[in-house]
């Protein structure tokens, strides 16, 4: 896999020297293009390689320069490693299993973290189809379901993000002509096609994930003391306050109504909002939709 040949390309370089593309191909078993699209990579992340052409030229590390994991700590090493875990654990393929291996051997790695889930093997084809559509600049189709309804969506895609518990791409659709963030989980379907695109600039407003959420619908509610680590989970000890009467005092913003709803309704009988009264009313309605249900 790419990151394990990336490494292994800088390790010929500072164990021969000087090697050229053609024997770093025979070596790694892919193509010269392919190795001087690695050493590109390389050279855009930091690292001082030379490359000279010529009957005495060929690609080499700056002289000087050394790269050696023992001088990393091992902590650091094993931050890595749990890095490189986490990325394997929603992988179809493992991308890493040399390096880790190689590294692991010196790391004294406490953490574990796997960002699968339930879904794992849908979520791994995803997430490698998105990442070859991306590199590749190719428009990706999917069915997408939301509150809505379902839609069939069309969209450049340019990052994957793993953020509040759950997997995204951020693309721009063709038909609303804007970027827009969609749940893994929620498009099926997925499939790349022939069409390709010129990237767009993204604006910095769309990678700040967290700058369009709103938290100004200031809700009330009081909950049995059984939801505590519920509301714990979520907000923290904070959240709430402990009445004398045992119940659960939370006063805490939201970006809307819609989004407040659900998760107050999951609580069934275990919660009572008490304001604002537009949002008692709904509960209300859907308290009395859902009797109506089991009436019939």
């Amino acid at each position: 896999m790419k990151l394990d040949r990336l490494i292994g390309i800088l390790t010929v370089l500072q164990r021969k020297g000087k090697v050229t593309a053609p024997y770093l191909a025979e070596t790694f078993e892919v193509s010269r293009r392919t190795i001087l699209r690695d050493v590109e990579t390389l050279s855009q992340a930091g690292l001082p390689i030379v490359t000279a052409q010529g009957g005495d030229g060929g690609i080499s590390l700056m002289e000087g320069f050394s790269l050696d994991t023992a001088l990393l700590t091992r902590e650091e090493l094993a931050a890595i490693v749990a890095g490189l875990g986490s990325l394997d654990s929603v992988a179809a393929l493992s991308q890493t299993p040399t390096l880790v291996r190689k590294l692991a051997d010196r790391a004294e790695n406490e953490i574990v973290i796997d960002l699968a889930s339930f879904y794992k093997e849908s979520l791994a084809e995803k997430i490698d189809l998105l990442k070859s559509a991306i590199r590749a600049h190719k428009i990706v189709e999917f069915r997408y379901y939301y509150a809505k309804g379902v839609a069939e969506k069309r969209v450049e895609p340019y990052r994957i993000f793993f953020k509040w518990s759950d997997w995204y791409v951020l693309g721009y659709c063709t038909e609303r002509q804007d970027f827009r963030l969609y749940k893994l989980q929620r498009l099926w379907d997925l499939r790349e096609t022939a069409a390709g695109f010129a990237p767009r600039e993204i604006p910095p407003e769309k990678l700040q994930l967290d700058g369009g959420i709103r938290d100004d619908y200031v809700i009330t509610a009081l909950f049995r003391p059984e939801a505590a680590y519920r509301i714990v989970e979520e907000f923290g000890p904070c959240a709430y306050t402990e009445r004398e009467d045992g119940l659960l005092e939370f006063r805490r913003g939201y970006n809307s109504a819609e989004a407040a709803l659900p998760w107050l309704l999951s609580f069934g009988s275990g919660v009572a909002v008490t304001d604002p009264p537009e949002l008692v009313e709904r509960m209300r309605h859907e308290a009395e939709r859902m009797a109506q249900i089991y009436r019939t």
